[in-house]
């Protein structure tokens, strides 16, 4: 039974629709036979209804011999009397026996409907028949009403519902099935471009119809997701390199150092030696630490969603800094709430304050505060403001890419892999927000905005 469903989309909806559209021919075709049926018998009946009662009004009169013969809606007349003696009787029915009276039903015009072989052929005949009381005793009068041009019209109508029909039903599957098969044509040109997509050739595109409708649209939300992909894969690829490159030049400079204490025979040169061998493991750990981060940034792990005191985070961290170079001056609102986790919003901080230390010449300034209300959506607003040679405005989004330094940074003496404020900024749209480099009279401003907790 399964090998006998359809197993495609374009085979399922022409099955669907065949039996959907055989299903409406057939009630309508049985619909239109009843109703065709129902209206030539009704105007049969009420043909020979009419007859019937004016000939009983003439034999209720004692007039019976001024009946005329019946009209050309009427196939006979034939009245008979209680006895079963033919009082009267069309030309077509003259030395005919009585016609057999319908089963008894209630008072007044008794319909039967019955075929009647000896009158003008094998055809139905519609026969009303009337109880009239005449002068000579009750009477029963029959008229009967030819059935032939309702057969007729009968058999017309089923022998052309019997041809239409299936050459109606054949059209709608045939067009159906060319018409899904032209609409289902371009999914299978996306399905083969796609299944021959693979990690290496992201740069390959599925083709847009232009048809502008749904398949358009999937096509384009495709294109849209590979566009993503490859972007993806070039910034992965790109900070593989970058990584690599970070990596290995604290490995060498480490290296050289163990090497360079390994040849030295003298004991006093160790710790020296040793020591600076300390710094390039601890700046090791520091970019390894960084690349975990990002790395569970960029896995998108959920945040906690925990209400905290902005102000107290901030505060908490400043102070549990120790052997600034350049001192952090604090000002900070109180009450501000936000929604997050706490160890990396610290983090956050730590980067922008780390940052601002490397470049400040006399001092930082952190300054906490709330925007908005009204029509502008509420925000908690934390500024890092340090008195260094600043950020120029064409470098003031680069300074937020991975791995990058600007001309003046490079050096080693500054320390730094070029990761910390691409984490904060990382950070800061995990939870929400954002981390731009603005304007700044002197030195540069960095300005983190998180929203604010509702208030229930």
């Amino acid at each position: 039974m399964r090998r006998l469903r359809p197993t495609t989309v374009r085979a399922r909806a022409t099955v669907g629709a065949g039996l959907v559209v055989a299903a409406a021919l057939a009630l309508a075709s049985f619909a239109l036979l009843g109703l065709l049926e129902a209206n030539l018998l009704r105007n049969a009946e009420n043909d020979a209804r009419r007859q019937a009662e004016t000939v009983a009004e003439l034999a209720a009169t004692g007039r019976l011999g001024r009946a005329r013969p019946p009209g050309r809606a009427v196939e006979f007349v034939q009245v008979v009397s209680a006895d079963g003696r033919v009082l009267f009787s069309s030309p077509n029915l003259i030395g005919m026996p009585a016609l057999p009276p319908a089963p008894p039903e209630t008072p007044g015009p008794r319909l039967h409907t019955w075929r009647v072989r000896p009158v003008d052929g094998d055809h139905r005949q519609r026969v009303v028949q009337v109880v009239t009381q005449t002068p000579d005793g009750p009477a029963t009068v029959y008229a009967g009403a030819s059935l032939r041009d309702a057969d007729a019209a009968d058999d017309t109508t089923t022998a052309a519902l019997v041809i239409g029909m299936p050459l109606l039903l054949a059209t709608v599957v045939l067009v159906t099935w060319r018409v899904t098969g032209h609409a289902l044509r371009p999914v299978e040109a996306i399905r083969a471009e796609v299944a021959g997509i693979s990690d290496r050739d992201l740069h390959r595109r599925v083709p847009v119809p232009a048809t502008r409708d749904e398949v358009a649209r999937l096509a384009e939300t495709m294109n849209a997701t590979l566009d993503r992909l490859e972007a993806s894969g070039i910034r992965q690829r790109q900070f593989i390199a970058d990584a690599s490159h970070e990596l290995r030049s604290p490995i060498t400079v480490l290296r050289t150092q163990l090497e360079v204490a390994l040849a030295v025979r003298d004991p006093e040169l160790w710790p020296e030696l040793i020591g600076g061998a300390l710094e390039d493991i601890e700046r090791l750990q520091h970019l390894a630490g960084d690349l975990l981060l990002l790395a569970r940034i960029d896995a998108a792990q959920p945040v906690a969603a925990v209400p905290l005191d902005l102000g107290a985070l901030v505060r908490e961290v400043l102070e549990a800094r120790l052997g600034d170079r350049v001192p952090v001056r604090a000002d900070l609102a109180a009450g501000v709430e936000v929604t997050g986790g706490a160890l990396w919003l610290g983090r956050v901080v730590t980067n922008l304050v780390d940052n601002a230390q490397r470049y400040a010449r006399d001092g930082v300034d952190v300054t906490l505060r709330t925007t908005g209300g009204g029509a502008v959506e509420p925000a908690a607003v934390l500024e890092v403001v340090d008195d260094g040679p600043g950020i120029p405005a064409g470098d003031r989004e680069r300074v937020f890419e991975r791995f990058a330094r600007l001309d003046d940074s490079r050096s080693r003496d500054h320390g730094g892999a070029g990761l910390g404020l691409a984490i904060a900024r990382d950070l800061s749209t995990h939870h929400g927000g954002t981390l731009t480099a603005e304007d700044c009279a002197s030195g540069a401003r960095l300005v983190l905005r998180l929203p604010l907790t509702p208030r229930a």
